[in-house]
């Protein structure tokens, strides 16, 4: 892609001594931190066709402020008095769905083409990786209006891929607890914790800039964007891929992001079948 910075980052020239220096450089960071960002991923030049494409879709985004927890259940499930569950959370952030972002985009672009799903890959050290199926949750906008968080959750997905698209003013800031639970391990003192400051000492903080690709394993880490402030909303693209093709959302989630589901939503929820007993 003509907007992506080649010379940095070589998506399609895989084993060349550039391309494994950034998938190496990648691969340490995510496995010693659960995060890496490639900065100016996308060129200085894009930077103003990013943020006016995502202004764009940005009024088209599924908004219901809600209360929710941290495992995203229902407040009147049995569970303990003092279960971070029970700490309830504003969720004010909004969606745009993939049928919603205009092909032609370069998110839309970037999302499907081969040798960036490939580099993907390569960085999160798999074999290969699907496009989801989901024909809503695959490809989003996340907007996060001024006033507004996205707060502490963890994501269904073991990694996750987005870019900054557009930074607001002021507040917007990406928090992470890398690694604070395991697949055999919810480790609900040190997540009750975080969520009522009693301990910040695993929260980390990063500075993204429009254009910066941030790779991020969150089925493990806690994490949330602070409350914008300003005037001016925070936008992001989220790129969701699978280890397996033929993924599709909850039923459940995607109403609650997105307002409504569609008949592929329906039929993959007869066939689910869980990777994992964690709450969420």
């Amino acid at each position: 892609m003509n907007v992506v910075d080649t010379v940095r980052y070589p998506l399609a020239d895989p084993g060349s001594d550039a391309w494994e220096r950034v998938v190496s450089r990648t691969r340490t960071e995510l496995r010693e931190r659960g995060c890496s960002v490639l900065p100016a991923f996308i060129l200085p030049g894009g930077w103003d066709a990013l943020r006016r494409e995502g202004a764009g879709v940005a009024p088209l985004a599924y908004y219901d402020v809600e209360e929710t927890n941290v495992y995203n259940i229902a407040f009147d499930a049995d569970l303990p008095a003092d279960h971070p569950g029970r700490i309830v959370m504003q969720r004010g952030n909004a969606f745009v769905p993939r049928d919603r972002i205009p092909t032609d985009s370069i998110i839309h672009r970037l999302y499907t083409d081969p040798s960036f799903v490939r580099f993907v890959a390569a960085c999160f050290e798999l074999p290969e990786l699907h496009e989801l199926a989901d024909p809503l949750s695959a490809l989003v906008l996340n907007v996060v209006q001024p006033g507004m968080e996205h707060p502490w959750h963890f994501d269904t997905n073991e990694f996750t891929v987005s870019m900054l698209t557009q930074e607001p003013e002021q507040g917007g800031v990406f928090e992470y607890c890398p690694n604070i639970r395991s697949a055999g391990a919810e480790n609900f003192d040190a997540v009750r914790s975080v969520l009522t400051d009693a301990d910040r000492s695993p929260v980390q903080a990063l500075t993204l800039r429009p254009g910066d690709l941030q790779l991020f394993k969150g089925r493990y880490a806690l994490h949330r964007v602070s409350a914008v402030r300003g005037t001016t909303a925070r936008h992001s693209a989220i790129f969701a891929y699978s280890e397996r093709p033929g993924v599709i959302g909850s039923v459940a989630r995607t109403r609650q992001l997105f307002g409504r589901v569609l008949p592929a939503h329906l039929d993959a929820e007869r066939k689910a079948v869980r990777v994992d007993q964690l709450l969420d």
